[in-house]
């Protein structure tokens, strides 16, 4: 296996997840995977779950996160960790950006 060690972020591509949500695969391999996700106000990303670990790091904005059983209003400088397959969802409340980290990497986001 070849290893990718840098990803230029001008050729990293926007991808329109729509609804006002966008987002942008950086640096990935098989074991993790890292995100930039851009929310319009008012986006809402919908309840889910997944196999994958996640963190998200708030670059900037005001977000709504529910995870679990549990509702956080967050903001820059904050993050979440969601565990496997639990249930989770967000509302922007002020246009903002995250990071996300995936363990392994999302295939679905390729």
């Amino acid at each position: 296996m070849t290893v990718k060690n840098f990803f230029p972020g001008n050729e990293n591509r926007l991808f329109d997840a729509g609804g006002g949500l966008t987002r942008k695969v950086a640096a990935h391999n098989d074991n993790v995977m890292c995100v930039e996700v851009h929310f319009e106000t008012g986006t809402v990303a919908a309840r889910h779950h997944h196999p994958h670990e996640q963190v998200t790091y708030v670059i900037s904005g005001k977000f709504e996160f529910t995870v679990g059983d549990d509702t956080y209003v967050i903001g820059a400088g904050d993050s979440l960790y969601k565990q496997p397959n639990i249930e989770h969802g967000a509302t922007c409340l002020e246009a903002g950006t995250l990071l996300d980290i995936f363990t392994p990497h999302r295939e679905d986001f390729l």
